[in-house]
């Protein structure tokens, strides 16, 4: 069997099932990381009004983002109207940059509401805004459940942050 090297992936594969889990959560990992201010740390690339840009420290591919409201609530209905006018902004955004930074083909721009719908962190609402090249998927993910992911994601971070902050 051939392996790919992962290490930032097994931090999350070797969790409890504490975030994964609507039944068992007993903290919400995005509000801890809010809290503490350290952004770098927890790849925050901007914090807005209403919602922060993060870059997925689990990604699928190379520039995945997550837009997350402050706001912890499990669904889109319950947020204010403010936050989610907010958050489509910043999706809106995040395309352009990434576009410009990665030079992607295309997008997925996907919410998953719910355990059953493939939330991994069901209590705690977020959007994933997703670049996508022709052929970026392979028969690993299937043959074998891994991903290769092949950038630095401190480096795509400093450089997202980077023109966000501009």
């Amino acid at each position: 069997m051939k392996r790919i090297y992962a290490p930032w992936r097994t931090q999350y594969t070797q969790k409890k099932d504490v975030y994964r889990n609507n039944d068992v959560q007993d903290e919400c990992i995005f509000c801890s990381q809010f809290a503490t201010n350290m952004d770098e740390k927890f790849f925050i690339i901007k914090r807005y009004s209403h919602c922060a840009l993060m870059l997925n420290t689990f990604p699928y591919n190379a520039g995945h983002l997550l837009v997350i409201p402050f706001e912890h609530t499990a669904t889109l209905y319950a947020l204010n109207q403010k936050t989610r006018e907010e958050c489509m902004e910043v999706i809106s955004h995040a395309t352009q940059v990434i576009g410009s930074v990665l030079n992607p083909e295309g997008f997925n721009i996907g919410i998953n509401m719910g355990k059953a719908a493939g939330a991994s962190i069901p209590t705690h609402v977020h959007i994933h805004v997703l670049p996508r090249w022709s052929g970026d998927t392979n028969f690993l993910p299937t043959l074998a459940d891994t991903k290769q992911i092949s950038v630095d994601l401190l480096q795509v971070f400093e450089q997202f942050k980077k023109v966000f902050n501009q």
